[in-house]
């Protein structure tokens, strides 16, 4: 089985900024590039921040309202400076979490909800940026043709991983949603089945209606056939 990485997903041509970047430079590069953050770099290279139209937003927000309908925003002072920034530096929400080129798409979903943003800059094994991964880049891991999926889970999943014999488990996929139905050759596969295929990029969801040939749960070894014939405690 083979995942897509963050590598295969990010954008490789990063907009970036600099710390002196000036607050009009960084709405141009938003604006020109129909992007909503840029990640900030120092001289090696090495992001160390982002600013987001949201970090733009706030500069507008502090500003008096010409009409005096509202009130300014009440801001702590570490707030009330970065709101009041005129460059990169002093905008950035740092320090910034990143990604690593060989992440998996859990992995990089896992960091992007765990810290709640909404994307990562990539980084090499030197902290240098090398690309970045938004959420819409993960998701399309979700567009993945159903015929593809259902390949993967049909000799990879199950006839390689798990040596279920061909035409044993009739494998459907619809829209990302799997349904496995058919015999494997013992019931602790069918668990091991459905979480190999849940793994498998662009699977939504499995439904699983298997059957089995020996019950080697705990419970099933508890069963012996009797004279005749007749499965029984002993």
């Amino acid at each position: 089985m083979e995942h897509r990485t963050v590598q295969d997903l990010m954008s490789h041509a990063v907009v970036h900024a600099r710390l002196d970047t000036p607050f009009r430079a960084v709405a141009a590069m938003l604006t020109d590039n129909d992007i909503t953050a840029v990640p900030v770099v120092d001289d090696r290279n090495c992001p160390i921040g982002i600013v987001s139209e949201a970090d733009l937003l706030r500069h507008e927000a502090v500003l008096p309202d010409p009409e005096g309908h509202a009130p300014a925003p009440r801001l702590d002072p570490r707030e009330r400076g970065r709101a009041e920034a005129d460059t990169a530096g002093g905008l950035m929400s740092a320090p910034v979490v990143t990604a690593r080129p060989q992440w998996s798409v859990v992995e990089a979903a896992r960091a992007m909800d765990g810290h709640k943003v909404k994307r990562l800059p990539v980084v090499d094994e030197t902290g240098q940026l090398i690309g970045i991964v938004s959420r819409s880049d993960l998701l399309r891991v979700f567009l993945r043709r159903d015929t593809a999926i259902s390949e993967e889970i049909t000799l990879d999943v199950l006839h390689r991983t798990l040596g279920v014999g061909p035409g044993a488990v009739d494998v459907t996929v619809a829209d990302g949603v799997v349904t496995l139905r058919g015999k494997v050759g013992t019931k602790s596969l069918v668990p091991i089945a459905v979480r190999l295929c849940r793994a498998v990029d662009g699977v939504v969801t499995v439904h699983e209606e298997l059957g089995f040939d020996v019950d080697d749960s705990e419970a099933g070894a508890t069963e012996k056939p009797n004279a005749a014939g007749v499965m029984g405690s002993h």
